[in-house]
Formats: structure tokens, sequence, C-alpha cells
């Protein structure tokens, strides 16, 4: 496996019979699953939509990458057999694997790749990391072989090529891989029940038929936590990855279930609305950042499985730094910048909630604190679907509460016309600055730039890296156990 910096340096069967025969036993082996997620996704293309919810179900099922993302952040081949890297370190020559074909019957090929990457990257692209794919300039040599250029040095490109927006489609379905999904992976969708579950099947097109365990796979839908702990306790689901963390301590005293705690890349934050007044306000700003004790929302939203963050970035990180100091809790201070910057309290905000557990319990704990300050926090709850088309399309709210899970995605605050309404043309500069950069040593002090420029005008307020709970049946096997990305790598599980 290749890491994805390396191109900077070069039911058991239990109770069974003695007598019953071994043919018998594989035939009773059980290869379904049912598993549960917190959120619906509001379609199944991932180039089309900002859900992290849709990759949580296609990404290496049904979808497939030039590159895979491994549960210890490593890179490994997968449509891609292998690549070279120019010594210039922007020019990607990947040898691309031999017949594979999409569930449609049509071949995949170098074509397919340069008909993705240029989609990704057009100028009707909705693909939220339409920038990177801008930057790329893809050139079929022959069908299995493709050289991308890069315009600038990306030390991972490789691991961005591995997540969800970097799948590649047929052309013929992209207009509808919203709702009839499309892919090259080793499953395809069998039903969607609106509101309640996703079934994935086998595909018969796939090119490694017996190495597909399991055979049919159910995704159900459960927001509430109290509705999760049941369904697992229950025997409904098999597995629940990212479960409501208050349900830790009654599963692991649970014989039935395991109990895996990952590590994440992921970043809570309080988005503001850097467009709205007085929002616009650094000084405002850095009073809500004040007035937020970061450990309270820690325990409060996600039972006390985080760390704190200062900025966006997370510890464990390549380059990361620990800036939780540049704005620490403190009322007081935070009721002084509101008085330098004139507003009058009470002063009224309305908090837009998806409805992730962590968001609606942190928004509670958070109302809670800036009500001290003078802040008088109206909660809106929506749903996820309202969320992403009202908040993070229409810019359309004051605060929100929101997990952003993608590892490397600190070019957010780079986009003009991103949700948070943050403009800096400084901010920009050093980002370019850091994508540039060829010595690992000159990148990592850049990012250390970055981090402090965020921490300081607090463009968003930094709460915590969240650490992710699943919940499982103690015979499943091949669960993930830590998540640099959002995945449930269906081919990778198994029945004890």
């Amino acid at each position: 496996m290749l890491n994805r910096r390396t191109v900077l340096a070069t039911g058991a069967l239990s109770a069974v019979p003695l007598m019953t025969p071994l043919s018998s036993l594989a035939q009773t082996k059980k290869d379904s699953v049912s598993l549960a997620l917190t959120l619906e996704p509001p379609g199944l293309d991932p180039t089309a939509g900002a859900a992290s919810s849709i990759a949580e179900i296609t990404l290496y099922n049904i979808y497939e990458t030039l590159t895979k993302i491994n549960a210890d952040g490593s890179v490994s081949p997968l449509l891609a057999e292998s690549w070279e890297v120019s010594p210039d370190l922007k020019t990607y020559t990947f040898k691309l694997r031999k017949n594979v074909k999409f569930q449609n019957g049509e071949p995949f090929n170098a074509n397919a790749v340069k008909f993705s990457f240029d989609r990704a990257g057009g100028d009707k692209s909705t693909n939220k990391d339409k920038r990177t794919f801008a930057g790329l300039n893809a050139k079929v040599v022959d069908d299995s072989t493709l050289v991308l250029i890069n315009s600038e040095i990306d030390p991972d490109l490789l691991f961005v090529l591995g997540q969800a927006t970097a799948i590649i489609v047929e052309p013929k379905s992209v207009a509808t891989n919203a709702t009839k999904p499309v892919g090259t992976g080793p499953y395809k969708l069998d039903a969607w029940a609106r509101g309640s579950s996703i079934t994935l099947g086998a595909s018969q097109s796939f090119r490694q038929p017996s190495a597909i365990r399991i055979k049919r796979a159910t995704f159900r839908f459960i927001p509430d936590p109290a509705a999760q702990v049941a369904a697992m306790l229950a025997g409904d689901v098999d597995a629940f990855p990212r479960i409501t963390p208050r349900s830790v301590a009654q599963f692991k005293a649970n014989p039935r279930f395991q109990v895996v705690i990952s590590g994440s890349r992921a970043k809570t934050i309080l988005a503001m609305n850097n467009a709205r007044k007085p929002l616009g306000d650094v000084r405002v700003r850095r009073a809500i950042a004040a007035a937020i004790d970061r450990k309270a929302v820690i325990q409060g939203a996600a039972d006390g499985l985080g760390a704190p963050i200062g900025s966006y970035y997370v510890p464990g990180a390549f380059g990361y730094i620990d800036t939780t100091g540049v704005n620490p809790y403190d009322v007081e201070k935070a009721k002084k910048l509101m008085a330098e910057a004139g507003v009058k309290t009470p002063l009224e905000l309305t908090m837009t909630l998806p409805p992730a557990p962590y968001a609606r319990q942190g928004g509670e704990v958070i109302t809670a604190e800036l009500a001290k300050i003078g802040i008088v926090v109206k909660t809106q709850n929506v749903e996820w679907a309202q969320w992403l088309s009202g908040t993070y399309t229409n810019k359309n709210y004051d605060l929100s509460i929101v997990s952003h899970v993608e590892p490397f995605d600190l070019n957010n605050y780079a986009k003009p016309d991103y949700y948070w309404g943050y403009q800096s043309d400084k901010f920009k500069a050093l980002y370019e600055k850091i994508q540039t950069a060829e010595r690992p040593a000159d990148r990592a002090r850049l990012l250390g730039d970055a981090q402090r420029m965020l921490a300081e005008e607090v463009p968003s307020v930094y709460l915590y890296q969240p650490q992710w709970v699943t919940v499982a049946n103690k015979n499943l096997r091949g669960l993930w156990k830590d998540m640099p990305v959002f995945v449930n790598d269906l081919s990778a599980l198994s029945w004890a």
C-alpha cells in the first residue's frame, strides 16, 4: 500500500451437529447484513451533493475510484492498478485495470476516467471538490493508460482520488445516478424505500464475484438516539456506524456486541454566516468563541468522545499545531468584545440544526452559554435535505452546528461562495502557498500559519474533533477501526 505522502519522498457456526455435512454448513453461513445510519442520503450521486451520507452507502460499494483509502489512511490501487509520479510531482501516469465493466454493460477505460474528471471540474459541475478537478488535465494514452497533469503540486492528490467526489462514472448514466446509480463496484442498488431503507445486492457484472461474501446489505435510517439503541438491542440491525455515543456503556457491558471507537479527521464547528451583521465583525465572532466552553460542548454533544480544537484542523493531521489557546473560554472577555463591537443586547440569532444528535444536543449547550453574554438563540431543527438546501446552498442561516468530515478541506475557507461567507484575500494567498510548497517542512510551516489565521479571525467557532462509535454484532468482521473518510466498505465484511 502507498501512503498518500510517499510521492513527496519518491453466528458463528455454533451448536452444529457433528454429523452435519460440510456442504450444508456452507449453505447456512450468513451472507447478508443490516446496517443503520443516522441520516438518509438526499440522493446517490456523490458528485452532485455534499452530504457525507451519500458516500456512506455508495463509495467502494456501487462506485469505485482510481485509488482506495484504507482504514489507516493509506492509499492503495483500486481501478488503477499502479501509477508513476513525475519528478516535478505534477504528472501522474495511471495504468488502469482491464476487463472491468460498468453495471450497465459499458466498458471501463481511460475515456471514462477522463469524462469523469472533466465533468467534475467543468463549468456546470456541482461537485464540492470542483476546484481540485478544474486544475486537472486528463489525457488518454490508450484504453488502459491515463496521464493526469495537475496545475499545482498536491501531495494529497492520491488520497483525494480515493474520495467519493472522484468516483468514475459511466457517461450514459450521469443524468440518473442520483436515483439509479451505475458504477463498477461489487454492489448495485436493489431497492430504495424513501424514509426507511436502501438495499444493495451483489452485482453480477463485478470482475471478482467470488470475492463478495456479503450478498445483500440493507441500510436503515434511524435518526432518533433512543430508537438507535432499541434497534440494536432488538437485533433488527447488525451494525450501527456512528451511533449516538450515549449508548457506549450499555453496549460495552453486553456480550452480544462489539464496540469500536474510531479516530477521525472530522471537525465539529459552530458555523457562522460571516455575510450577516453583526457576524461580519471579528470582535463578535471572537466573543461567541470565548463564550463557549468546548469541554462542556464535548460532554453534552458527544458524551466526552472528542478533543477540543482551536482551528479547522485536528490533532494527528500533517502540520497540526495547537491553537486552542487563541480563543480560550472567557465569559467576561466575551462581554467586553460585544461591548467594543457596539452590539446592543439582547442580540437575537437563529441556530439552524440538522438532525444529527450531536448537533441537536450541542445546540442546547451552546444556546445556554451564549445567553450568558446577551445572545438569545432561537433553535430551528430541520431535516438534512432542508439543511443542505437552506443553509449550505442558499446560506439562509445565522448559526449552525455541523461536523465536516473530509480530511483535507482547509480550502473551503479559500472558496468565495462557500456557505460561511468568509472573504479573505490574505487566507487565499496563504492557501495558494500551501498548495505550491514543494518541501514538506515548508508546507507544514504554512499549514501552521493558516491554522493561526483562522483561530484569530474566527470565521467559524472550532469546537472539537469527534470520535465515532460503531456498535455491531460480536460476530461481524471487517469493520473499520478508524475513519479517515466516511465509508461502509461492504466487501470487507464477513460473518465469523
